[in-house]
């Protein structure tokens, strides 16, 4: 059975860091992109970063560009998500999605999503 599942989120401070973790199970990650979104309350889905299937390319959203880095780990099936200097506005259920090959911006060209992490900024 495909299965991604999301762990790492919490609360923490502004300027604060988390790491997030997107672990594959039934399938291996080599042929996948992975992408990062989240969902605030009230709000649309929106990507926050990509990194394809060979880890060469790699996107980011306007809003976490220089604070956020994403990597993969292919052996590990693994893909992280550091985000750094985070802001009360980077509150949100954070979600991994993959789909073949090359990273889209638009959640529904992704095939299968995990089921959420939680991530609160606040003082």
């Amino acid at each position: 059975q495909l299965q991604l599942v999301e762990s790492g989120g919490g609360l923490v401070q502004p300027g604060g860091s988390l790491r997030l973790s997107c672990l594959a199970s039934g399938f291996t990650l080599d042929y996948w992109a992975i992408g990062w979104f989240r969902q605030a309350p009230g709000k649309e889905r929106e990507g926050v970063s990509c990194i394809s299937s060979s880890g060469g390319s790699t996107s980011y959203a306007d809003s976490v560009k220089g604070r956020f880095t994403v990597s993969r780990d292919n052996a590990k099936k693994a893909v992280y998500l550091q985000m750094n200097n985070l802001k009360p506005e980077d509150t949100a259920i954070y979600y991994c999605a993959v789909r073949l090959r090359v990273c889209e911006k638009s959640p529904s060209e992704y095939n299968y999503w995990g089921q959420g992490t939680q991530v609160t900024v606040s003082s």
